[in-house]
């Protein structure tokens, strides 16, 4: 379904015109709830990282290690979207050789934070300390440039005005939820008469969305990993 296709289908739904709900309101709307979806996808499964299929760059960003820092920040990715949560940091050593770095939490520390691999060295732990930014353990004792590199999910691409062709970068099957929800916030600030049934298939389309992303990975087998350290064991 394109952006044409969803005005014309809302306004069709909602028995308005351009000059009762306008484009910009449908783009208010759609990238509202787009919000949502993107929200239960990212929620729904740690194996699974959703991505917009409209992004025209994978999930995956570089900054520079500096030596003895030890919080770093991810914003943004290169095009401007916003980073949701990170799911994977690497980091590369002064010969190019790439480690995978192990996420560890606060509370699993049994020590004064500012102690724990209090030196410079090797990273070999990160902590998340809010969405977007981590703290290494320990620092890096050298500088090395784009030496972190940060997987993660990110904000959909949003539609604007203008757009035409552009499709929700979702499954197919989760398009007609863009309509209802835009023809539900029509109706509803306009005190449409078919608010109630709206609301009844705007419940129906979010069920089949979160059933959708719940039951994504059938071909893969629920289990647990145990981690082990010289310092840590934890589940």
């Amino acid at each position: 379904m394109t952006f044409t296709e969803l005005l014309a289908q809302t306004r069709a739904l909602s028995r308005v015109d351009s000059n009762q709900w306008s484009t910009q309101n449908i783009t208010y709307s759609a990238n509202n709830y787009f919000d949502m979806v993107a929200g239960y996808a990212i929620g729904a499964d740690g194996r699974f990282q959703w991505d917009d299929t409209n992004h025209s760059k994978l999930p995956i960003g570089t900054t520079n290690l500096i030596a003895d820092q030890r919080e770093y920040s991810f914003l943004t990715d290169e095009q401007g979207n916003r980073i949701l949560t990170l799911t994977r940091i690497d980091w590369q050593d002064s010969n190019g050789l790439w480690t995978e770095l192990i996420p560890i939490d606060q509370k699993e520390i049994k020590e004064a934070l500012d102690e724990f691999d209090s030196t410079a060295g090797r990273p070999q732990y990160y902590d998340k300390i809010a969405d977007n930014v981590i703290k290494l353990y320990p620092a890096s004792d050298t500088n090395v440039t784009a030496g972190l590199k940060f997987y993660f999910q990110r904000t959909p691409s949003y539609f604007i005005v203008t757009d035409t062709t552009k499709e929700p970068g979702v499954a197919n099957t989760l398009h007609r939820g863009f309509v209802i929800a835009s023809a539900y916030d029509c109706a509803l600030a306009l005190g449409l008469p078919n608010l109630k049934a709206l609301s009844v298939e705007l419940q129906k389309e979010t069920a089949k969305m979160v059933n959708y992303f719940g039951n994504r990975n059938r071909d893969e087998r629920n289990n647990i990993k145990v981690y082990q350290d010289r310092k840590q064991t934890w589940l």
